[in-house]
């Protein structure tokens, strides 16, 4: 575990800083487009208030993804990333927990500093933290909106990263993906898919409601992804990358992946 730490903690570092800088993008993009005394929301209409909402997100997870220190960590910001991963041997176990560890941390402090700095427009109700929640349709359809978005994700992470020709194009998908899921789930399930993301908002807010939907869904989607992959690529999981930007321009965690320049990719 020490020696873990000692190695990898800037890795752990980025993670928190990741999704921390997300949630603090999303917080104050919802204050701005949601809160009903915002100087923007008489403005737009509420359809239009939703694509503004997942395109800035979408732009959030490229950006973070991109990033030279996405680049160095993987840019995983969700433990049911981290957990995929994890599966494929591409953390020892170890580094996955603390990154996982460390994403719950970076989530909650992004929350509580855009607290901080909105207050009740941020805090209150329509806001209120951001929490994620079911929509009208109730549990059933958020957890199914939760898998099939979580599923859908993983899966295009795998097949993507790991394509020769497509790999520097895996956080330009993800962040499309993001704006997506977004636009059109967000009023089903909330749009979570991240169980840290979810937690940093709840734990403020104190609302739990179907909080188990957030928190079991999305690891079991992606690691259901992941062995939909293995089976319909027969892909050596040593051969696969672990990273949503591969790169040879960072260190990597893993000892075996298409991120080094001698190992085949598909």
């Amino acid at each position: 575990m020490l020696s873990s730490l000692r190695r990898h903690w800037p890795e752990y570092a980025i993670e928190a800083w990741g999704l921390g800088l997300f949630m603090v993008s999303a917080g104050g993009f919802a204050t701005l487009l949601f809160y009903p005394n915002s100087p923007v929301y008489a403005l737009i209409p509420s359809g239009g208030r939703g694509v503004l909402m997942g395109v800035a997100m979408g732009l959030t997870a490229i950006a973070i993804i991109y990033s030279p220190w996405g680049k160095r960590s993987g840019a995983h910001i969700n433990p049911a990333v981290t957990l995929a991963f994890f599966r494929l041997g591409k953390l020892a176990p170890w580094d996955a927990f603390f990154y996982v560890v460390a994403q719950f941390i970076g989530g909650l402090v992004g929350v509580w500093l855009v607290a901080i700095a909105l207050q009740t427009a941020f805090t209150d109700r329509p806001i209120d933290y951001i929490v994620t929640v079911p929509g009208p349709w109730g549990w059933p359809a958020a957890l199914l909106a939760e898998f099939i978005m979580a599923f859908g994700l993983m899966l295009m992470v795998l097949v993507v990263s790991n394509h020769k020709r497509w790999s520097q194009l895996t956080g330009l998908f993800a962040g499309l993906m993001v704006a997506t899921y977004i636009t059109f789930a967000a009023p089903i399930s909330g749009m979570s898919i991240n169980p840290a993301r979810s937690f940093a908002s709840a734990l403020p807010a104190q609302v739990w409601t179907a909080f188990w939907i957030y928190y079991f869904a999305p690891p079991l989607a992606m690691l259901a992804a992941v062995e939909v992959y293995l089976r319909w690529t027969r892909a050596n999981p040593r051969h696969l990358c672990g990273k949503l930007c591969p790169n040879v321009e960072t260190p990597c965690l893993c000892t075996s992946c298409c991120c080094e320049a001698d190992t085949p990719m598909a």
